[in-house]
């Protein structure tokens, strides 16, 4: 870049000059390359490289600026509205939150850095590690997994471990028809077999579903609790007693915990292995793809299968340790994705033992008020107390020839993000509704009227949200053919 020019406060570069470096290439006018980097350009097969310099549009910074503004401007989110997608808690990320894990000593830390160099971020690592368990009743947890089924990838492998040092990996895992689509793949590609277990009548699993379903070679059962109909699993206990005494282990999905983490503890339910939802549960970022963090609490018993490598407090000191013959290895490169553990650790010493409990208080009332009020709007295929969501289903709806799809794209036109759609798949047409504790009574009162309006607008003029939403920058799409034919460049056709 050059230096600055006569006008004042004005600095260019010098311009981008496109040359052809070779037959049927093109190149930059750049610096040499260092060391093995021109043999490594030769390298790269002729099909992959440009003979036309890229169709990029040529604009100034200004149109730049208002172009990626106007886009965030288009964008719905947390920081722009409720976003009540229920079983993916979407709920605020405070502000201090992102100002610490921006510190110069966390951001800049080299993930290859001494142990004796980052005593302070392996003391926050042991610390939340200690929180999390205290939270959740587990004697160990780790946190090197980088999403929530990453999470249950870890959980489940390490009770194919604990088998397999017994001499019997087993070959089953019963999943509830509650469960999160993740549970039955993450045990399919831990080597398991996914047996599903129909829920009762009331939404919660039976002891004597469970009791039918349980033979020797079930490794363990996933229970999402509560589960993804916002429902507690009453009978966890006994559900747990009846698996370990047929030799399974009991494996909780954790992604609802946001419902009772202080006022509950799955390691007191006779649970052995969870995982954590940072995203979810303790305020992290979640959506656009990443990073995540989905740690992992477990019983003792299974403490020598976690991940490695751990880390140790020995005389006031932190360090790693990799001396653990039968850890299941390595799930993520390093230690996890440290600057989410950062945010989590800031969360939970910002709220306070008494201040997690409330947040789960918050979020359990909210869910009930939505549901109270919106009850006779909407069918409600289970009348009892939710926890912190709440499903209705389309069944008053489809008389008019509504569906849940066009309730959810209505709602766009008021402002509001959607809610979870068709899912749990025990009831047909699902709107899964979580509020999250973050929500204040104003916006709760202008969602319920929202949705009360489009209630009634689908028995008068149901049309109207068919063709809906209308006031959005494009139209209704086509999910299902996106999917299918993604387009994938920022033009189709060329004038």
């Amino acid at each position: 870049m050059s230096t600055a020019s006569g006008r004042s406060g004005l600095v260019h570069a010098e311009p981008l000059i496109i040359e052809r470096s070779a037959p049927g290439r093109v190149g930059c006018a750049l610096p040499p390359p260092l060391g093995d980097s021109e043999q490594a350009l030769r390298d790269i097969p002729e099909s992959y490289l440009r003979s036309t310099p890229p169709d990029l549009p040529e604009v100034d910074e200004l149109t730049v600026v208002r172009h990626f503004t106007r886009l965030s401007v288009w964008n719905h989110g947390i920081d722009t509205g409720m976003y009540p997608l229920g079983s993916c808690t979407m709920k605020h990320n405070p502000r201090i939150n992102e100002r610490l894990c921006r510190l110069d000593g966390f951001a800049s830390l080299h993930p290859y850095a001494p142990a004796d160099l980052c005593q302070g971020a392996l003391q926050l690592i042991w610390e939340l590690q200690g929180y999390l368990a205290e939270i959740s009743g587990f004697a160990c947890t780790t946190l090197q997994p980088a999403a929530g089924a990453q999470g249950e990838l870890t959980g489940v492998k390490m009770i194919r471990a604990f088998h397999k040092a017994r001499g019997n990996p087993r070959k089953k895992v019963l999943v509830p028809d509650t469960a999160h689509g993740t549970n039955p793949a993450t045990s399919s590609l831990s080597g398991y077999q996914a047996v599903e277990v129909k829920s009762g009548p009331e939404g919660v699993l039976l002891p004597d579903a469970v009791r039918a379903a349980v033979d020797e070679d079930v490794a363990a059962i996933m229970v999402t609790n509560p589960n993804t109909l916002g429902l507690f699993e009453e009978h966890i206990r006994e559900i747990a007693e009846i698996v370990h005494a047929a030799g399974g282990l009991v494996y909780c999905d954790g992604a609802n915990l946001n419902s009772m983490m202080g006022v509950a503890r799955p390691g007191d339910m006779g649970i052995d292995v969870m995982q954590f939802n940072l995203h979810k549960t303790f305020s992290t970022p979640h959506g656009g793809g990443g990073p995540g963090s989905g740690p992992v609490g477990a019983s003792a018993e299974l403490e020598p299968f976690l991940p490695l490598p751990v880390v140790k407090e020995k005389g006031g000191r932190f360090e790693l340790d990799f001396d653990r013959p039968q850890s299941i290895g390595r799930i993520k490169s390093f230690y996890g994705n440290f600057a989410v553990m950062v945010r989590a650790y800031t969360y939970i010493r910002e709220m306070g033992a008494a201040g997690l409990k409330r947040a789960s208080e918050m979020a359990v009332l909210n869910a009930n008020y939505v549901r109270a009020r919106l009850e006779g709007c909407y069918f409600l295929p289970y009348t009892r107390r939710s926890m912190h969501e709440v499903v209705f289903s389309d069944k008053h709806l489809e008389e008019h020839g509504v569906s849940t799809m066009d309730v959810a794209k209505r709602l766009l036109d008021f402002g509001f993000h959607p809610p979870t759609v068709y899912f749990p798949l025990v009831v047909h047409g699902a709107l899964m509704i979580e509020p999250t504790e973050s929500e204040s009574p104003e916006t709760l009162d202008a969602f319920v009227e929202s949705m009360k309006a489009i209630s009634e607008e689908a028995a008068r003029d149901p049309e109207l949200l068919k063709s809906a939403p209308r006031r959005t920058v494009v139209g209704r799409l086509d999910e299902v053919q996106a999917a299918r034919e993604p387009v994938l460049t920022w033009r189709q056709t060329r004038e």
